[in-house]
């Protein structure tokens, strides 16, 4: 199945320019909870530049002797941007990490104890200030206007295209070494089947965005014979307040975080997706995983892959909601700088490209051939 990507949004597209550098692109992590100050790890609230996570952990590693599965982090962050991000450590490598740690692109900004190590997940979500270029006063205008909207109304919570490495395609890969059958080695593959895994949900998602849209942009009849449904259904669907429209059996999950439950009683459901409540999720297929029910599953059965079973399945929030959004914009340069919040998992670059309307992912220019 090809992935074609629809938006939320009916805006006329934006024009700017975005690169993914340490000079333009910031992000915060927002832990958890709050470190106790006491205990045998030592929390570090690290800054760093032009530096992957995994890079960071080997360089910590290597300062301190520690075993770099001893190094707890919460998430992933890019190598090109400026970060800061949470480290656990054993507080028996303290002294060596300050005496043997010398890297300029390595900043540590405070530093507590606590009890326990910081795990995969332990973040609230990320803070990200963003410099975009080559932008009209019009658009910077507008791009204010609908990113205000977004943070009332919420926007598809889609994978973005970092997730599918350099040429798009690792889902394929990773769509291999899952029918393979064997038992998964190594970080790399797991990462290859969760880029797969990423891919069957955004092209579902993408497909719930479509039906939203001719739900909520359509009249009566037209879209009744575009989706092949029956007007009382197109008729209860379009009465749902918000634009992502729910279905018999969708699994919802309280907003941000909680316990997953069925969408039965719609009206109830859909009032309270309207309010921040709840809000629909999206299936991650793999072993353990819960899956939609009655008319949503039907929709949801054809993203689904009951032979990916190599990696424990999960539920991914369909719809979230920007907060804290605010921008500046210099005439002068033509550049807006706009910050804002995002739950834990989502991607900053998803936001940018509901509001431009264009992908974000950097194009590579083929190599020019040579002639002798």
């Amino acid at each position: 199945m090809n992935f074609i990507k629809h938006y939320a949004y009916t805006h006329t597209p934006l024009s700017f320019d975005f690169k993914q550098t340490i000079e333009r692109f910031f992000v915060e992590e927002i832990p958890l909870y709050t470190f106790s100050g006491k205990g045998n790890y030592l929390i570090l609230k690290i800054q760093k530049t032009d530096m992957s996570t995994w890079k960071l952990i080997t360089v910590l590693a290597k300062a301190t002797g520690a075993n770099e599965r001893d190094i707890g982090y919460a998430g992933l962050k890019d190598k090109n941007a400026t970060s800061i991000q949470y480290i656990s450590i054993p507080k028996q490598y303290e002294k060596d990490m300050y005496k043997n740690l010398t890297t300029e692109r390595i900043k540590i900004l405070e530093q507590t104890y606590n009890k326990t190590p910081i795990k995969i997940g332990h973040l609230k979500g990320n803070r990200f200030s963003i410099v975009l270029h080559h932008m009209h006063q019009t658009d910077a205008k507008h791009f204010e206007t609908i990113a205000k909207e977004m943070q009332e109304k919420g926007i598809p919570n889609y994978y973005g295209y970092q997730r599918f490495g350099e040429d798009a395609l690792s889902y394929l890969q990773g769509k291999e070494i899952a029918h393979s059958g064997k038992k998964l080695r190594g970080s790399k593959e797991k990462l290859l089947v969760a880029a797969y895994q990423s891919y069957l949900y955004n092209t579902w998602l993408s497909s719930r965005i479509k039906i939203s849209s001719v739900i909520q942009n359509k009249p009566m009849q037209e879209a009744s014979l575009q989706l092949d449904y029956p007007k009382e259904l197109i008729e209860a669907l379009a009465k749902q307040k918000p634009f992502f429209k729910l279905f018999l059996g969708d699994v919802m999950m309280p907003y941000p975080y909680g316990k997953t439950t069925f969408a039965y009683d719609m009206q109830n459901a859909s009032e309270h997706f309207f309010q921040k409540k709840l809000s629909p999720t999206g299936l991650l297929c793999g072993h353990h995983v819960i899956r939609a029910q009655n008319d949503a599953r039907y929709l949801e059965e054809a993203f689904d892959d009951t032979e990916l079973s190599s990696l424990k399945g999960d539920r991914r929030f369909a719809w979230i909601w920007p907060e804290e959004v605010n921008s500046i914009y210099d005439a002068s340069k033509k550049m807006l700088t706009v910050d804002f919040y995002l739950p834990k998992g989502s991607y900053a670059t998803t936001f940018l490209e509901e509001i431009g309307k264009f992908s974000l992912k950097e194009k590579k220019e083929a190599p020019q051939k040579k002639f002798y």
